[in-house]
């Protein structure tokens, strides 16, 4: 059998980091900063999360109160829709469960629709929300979460593309259907799984 000439090959490319879904970077220590409306100054005295809807009580916390709560840590990686990934961050905050736990949602409940200080939304299927998927988050990699980025907490739901993560988040409204947000009414998927590339309508 006739041999092969390593030269003619050529180098080859090199390994593609398995932890990058489809048509992503990896931005290094960069972490892009992307707005949909201007940042606020939040004032921790006067912040507060909500969980409301379809729930057998309506809950409520404090800056101090939620930071009482059970601590949950994520540690992996963050993928935006503008096709940057960090990899191997840190997030500490309280799971999403514990804070559903409190409110006890209602049978017939299917989503979530995540609220912002700021007045932005996006939606989210309970399921995408529960079971160790999402977190209220107020430290990155050990420090506390910068205004830019959502501080003093943002929602972190990482297996979904960054937009779900809510900045500023102040809230969740649990209901019995989908209810578009801001950016999946200006054409993004109303999912967004970046193993699937689900960044637009369609996708």
């Amino acid at each position: 059998m006739a041999g092969i000439t390593r030269g003619f090959l050529g180098r080859g490319k090199a390994a593609r980091d398995p932890r990058l879904p489809p048509g992503q970077y990896d931005a290094g220590t960069e972490w892009p900063v992307l707005n949909a409306e201007p940042t606020p100054r939040l004032h921790l005295p006067a912040w507060s999360f909500t969980i409301e809807g379809l729930v057998e009580r309506e809950v409520s916390w404090t800056w101090n109160e939620i930071r009482a709560l059970p601590p949950s840590r994520y540690s992996g990686d963050i993928h935006c829709v503008t096709t940057w990934s960090r990899l191997g961050m840190t997030f500490d905050g309280v799971s999403v469960d514990t804070l559903l736990d409190a409110a006890g949602p209602l049978p017939s409940a299917t989503h979530v629709l995540a609220v912002s200080h700021t007045g932005y939304t996006t939606n989210l299927p309970l399921t995408d929300v529960t079971a160790g998927k999402a977190w209220v988050v107020w430290n990155a990699d050990g420090r506390p979460l910068s205004t830019e980025h959502g501080g003093p907490a943002r929602l972190l739901v990482p297996h979904l593309y960054f937009w779900k993560s809510a900045k500023w988040v102040s809230g969740l409204r649990v209901l019995d259907h989908d209810e578009p947000g801001f950016w999946e009414r200006n054409g993004y998927h109303d999912r967004g799984d970046p193993w699937l590339e689900q960044r637009y309508q369609g996708d």
